[in-house]
């Protein structure tokens, strides 16, 4: 799935640094092509990554993407940085939840939220 969403990245004309994930979620740590809405991109990654895991029937459990996403900007001193939490992905999720770094996560970055939308 992961190589199949990287040639959706690259056809779009974005760069994909790293992608990585768990059962819920994942990550993907990319740039983002001027010619492309962030929100489209991340339309398009889920359209055309859902037929594909729907088609190929490796994905049983799979129903379809959540409705909504996040999306947060780095400075480019941090990339190795990032790169390295979406690698190590299993190891961080056995120190805090999926729910527990989001909530932190939006937090951090000042938006507000409200907890009816977490599952």
């Amino acid at each position: 799935m992961y190589k199949y969403i990287w040639g959706i990245i690259e056809n779009h004309k974005c760069k994909l640094y790293r992608i990585n994930g768990m059962e819920e979620h994942i990550h993907i740590f990319s740039d983002l092509h001027p010619t492309i809405s962030l929100s489209d991109y991340v339309k398009n990654i889920k359209v055309a990554s859902s037929l594909w895991m729907k088609n190929h029937g490796m994905f049983p459990d799979f129903y379809g993407w959540q409705d909504g996403y996040s999306a947060f900007t780095y400075s480019s001193r941090e990339k190795n940085m990032i790169i390295d939490y979406i690698k190590n992905q299993k190891e961080h999720h056995k120190r805090e939840t999926f729910y527990d770094e989001y909530k932190r996560l939006l937090i951090e970055s000042g938006i507000s939220f409200d907890e009816k939308f977490f599952l």
